[in-house]
């Protein structure tokens, strides 16, 4: 493995434990894809550091049992802004 990529791996399973970063929040971070967030944790690091993989692994399993509520509540702060809108000039716009 490059030695750079398994740096990036280390990197990106440190900041994704210390911070608890999403996947998307992650590749923003460190500018790269999701995609390529993802197989740094989910198959580089635990050839390079299991333990820190498996701490990584529980983060992203809390993101991923959350997430409905992240989206939902995207949701609601959309619609509540369009009726706000509504609201104040009298009509939707």
């Amino acid at each position: 493995m490059n030695e750079l990529i398994a740096k990036r791996a280390v990197e990106v399973g440190e900041h994704i434990w210390e911070t608890g970063a999403t996947v998307r929040q992650a590749a923003q971070v460190f500018g790269v894809s999701k995609s390529t967030v993802h197989k740094d944790v989910t198959e580089r690091l635990p050839q390079i550091d299991a333990d820190l993989a498996r701490k990584v692994r529980t983060v992203l399993d809390q993101n991923k049992a959350e997430r409905h509520l992240r989206g939902g509540e995207a949701t609601r702060r959309k619609y509540r802004a369009r009726t706000k809108r509504v609201s104040s000039t009298g009509r939707r716009t």
